[in-house]
């Protein structure tokens, strides 16, 4: 079961596509808005290099600007390894952090209640988490399915 809305956020650290340690938290705390924190859209998907994973991310990629700014940071999750995101960032010209929960395997994944036992991924999960650390807005998709970006863009106008 996926995290509900006015939970608090699991904290996490996972390595991004270039090996850098990247904490929720942290994201959190850093940034230029009024009180010094970001907003976070908080992205996990099942694999790198498939068909619909391909098409949202390069989508997010292409209307960035709504996704990191001074008020709010993009965070992409997956279950692949970080080599494997780093071909698949440089490859698709992904320029916000792709994140790793590979190991120990979906265990962030499984925080967010978002893991596939029977697949070994992921889900098509979307957590929207103020500067608190509260999750604001989510939706979950099943595997085959996109997620509306423009549902995304609604949810921060709101924060």
């Amino acid at each position: 079961m996926a995290i509900e809305v006015g939970a608090p956020a699991p904290d996490f650290e996972l390595k991004d596509n270039h090996g850098r340690t990247v904490r929720l938290s942290d994201v959190r705390r850093s940034g230029d808005g009024a009180d010094g924190g970001k907003n976070v859209v908080l992205l996990f998907y099942p694999f790198a290099f498939t068909g619909v994973c391909t098409g949202e991310l390069c989508a997010l990629r292409d209307e960035l600007p709504s996704f990191v700014n001074e008020d709010t940071q993009l965070l992409a999750v997956s279950n692949d390894s970080i080599h494997t995101l780093r071909v698949f960032g440089e490859q698709e010209g992904l320029e916000y952090p792709l994140l790793s929960d590979f190991w120990p395997h979906g265990e962030v994944s499984r925080a967010y209640g978002v893991f596939d036992e029977e697949k070994g991924c992921a889900v098509r999960g979307t957590f929207i988490i103020d500067k608190d650390g509260i999750v604001r807005w989510t939706v979950v998709n099943g595997l085959p399915d996109a997620r509306d970006l423009d549902e995304y863009v609604k949810a921060l106008a709101a924060l």
